[in-house]
């Protein structure tokens, strides 16, 4: 079996903000400014509606029978469309399970309408039983079915008022949590055209959800105590043995918790 942890990282949309508001002749900063202030009126928060979000980031964790890998989809000069497509053509290939964080409540919906957006097809994630049935039961789409797992989701027993963030879940469990920014700082690290370090970030959160996950594993009892051990060995030597900086600050923040 194969497991897929992903997550996305996003700025704004300045081109539909521009379409949204009749604001061609300004800056993307000064336009992504009138989106946010527009935002808060309506919502009393900045955080922009899904279909204004644009991706700049999709960072995965892939555990094979014999492997684990963490890395970004495409390079950093590719486009948005290269990042959704190699997303998908993984799903196509491997039929992984995936795992996120709050992604049936944000990064899928972003997914679906930047899709459509670059008409790039997915027949294996919108698969719900009529070409391989068994995907009747078990599909991409339906919040109770496991082939993927949002883990915020899951273990808030699908309430509301039982979630929590990502951040505070991995310190709960003496991971590292978020290191070198947050959420809120992808946009202004993206004006300042550090996408290396906004990916590694987001790199980092996908770590801190596949050892999430792992200990869920564990306590459904898909991994016994050794197994779990293993795999958390597993992860620590491949921390170990790259040569980026940030995974090997991730191993050291682990390493003191």
């Amino acid at each position: 079996m194969h497991v897929l942890v992903f997550d996305i990282e996003t700025v704004p949309d300045t081109d539909l903000g521009r379409r949204l508001f009749n604001l061609h002749d300004l800056s993307d900063a000064q336009v992504a400014q009138i989106m946010f202030t527009h935002r808060r009126q309506e919502t009393g928060n900045e955080f922009l509606s899904h279909e204004q979000q644009r991706i700049v980031a999709i960072s995965v964790v892939m555990r094979t029978r014999d492997t684990l890998k963490v890395w970004s989809l495409g390079d950093e000069s590719s486009p948005e469309k290269v990042l959704i497509e190699r997303f998908y053509d993984g799903l196509d290939k491997f039929t992984p399970d995936l795992v996120s964080w709050n992604g049936a409540g944000f990064d899928l919906p972003v997914l679906h309408y930047r899709s459509l957006l670059h008409g790039v097809p997915a027949a294996r994630y919108w698969e719900t039983g009529s070409e391989d049935s068994s995907f009747r039961y078990n599909n991409y789409l339906s919040r109770f079915h496991w082939r993927h797992m949002d883990l915020m989701d899951i273990l808030s027993g699908f309430q509301g008022r039982g979630r929590a963030s990502l951040d505070d879940v991995a310190t709960l469990l003496s991971f590292p949590g978020k290191i070198g920014m947050r959420g809120a700082d992808v946009w202004d690290a993206y004006q300042r055209g550090e996408l290396a370090q906004i990916r590694a970030y987001c790199e980092t959160d996908v770590l801190n959800t596949y050892l999430i996950y792992l200990r869920f594993e564990l306590i459904r009892g898909h991994l016994n105590a050794a197994e779990h051990a293993q795999e958390e060995a597993r992860v620590r030597a491949l921390l170990r043995a790259s040569p980026a900086a940030h995974l090997h600050e991730f191993e050291s923040a682990w390493h003191a918790r």
